[in-house]
């Protein structure tokens, strides 16, 4: 599974301790991370993430493009629940709605806080969302279907 991770500041240390308990599971998947939610991250667990750009710089956008495109099948994205006073929180405002609505075009499971996340994590453990990796076109799944059907 394609997992994408974002955290607000005051975030980070949760979504942390979060991909700590859980660092066995998250291990057998690949992970991309806003920049520095994907350092702290990698450095308590030692999780392979892929980095992408910082939120403000345009890693939530990245995101939310690969959303678009059928490659990430779970986003863990715990935001803030204080909004702030400055005129960056408008502006993130609409970008964290179009993230929240291509999750919900695109069927990708959606945490926005740790309860969600841990039945989420749980569920990837079970095996109950190999669903995912017959819409995934990155898939393991789909690139063998690919593979045998050339001539």
């Amino acid at each position: 599974m394609e997992i994408a991770i974002i955290a607000d500041d005051t975030k980070k240390e949760l979504i942390t301790q979060f991909c700590i308990a859980y660092c066995g599971i998250l291990s057998k998947h690949s992970i991309c991370a806003t920049s520095t939610t994907g350092s702290y991250i990698s450095e308590a667990t030692g999780l392979k993430i892929e980095k992408l750009l910082s939120g403000e710089l345009g890693g939530e956008q990245q995101i939310a493009s690969r959303i678009a495109f059928d490659e990430i099948d779970i986003l863990f994205y715990f935001r803030s629940t204080t909004p702030s006073l400055d005129g960056y929180y408008a502006n993130h405002y609409a970008v964290e709605q179009n993230l929240l609505r291509l999750c919900d075009v695109h069927n990708v499971l959606l945490a926005t806080n740790i309860a969600t996340a841990e039945t989420i994590v749980c569920a990837l453990d079970r095996g109950d969302l190999d669903y995912r990796e017959l819409i995934n076109p990155r898939s393991e799944y789909n690139l063998k279907k690919k593979k045998s059907n050339r001539y």
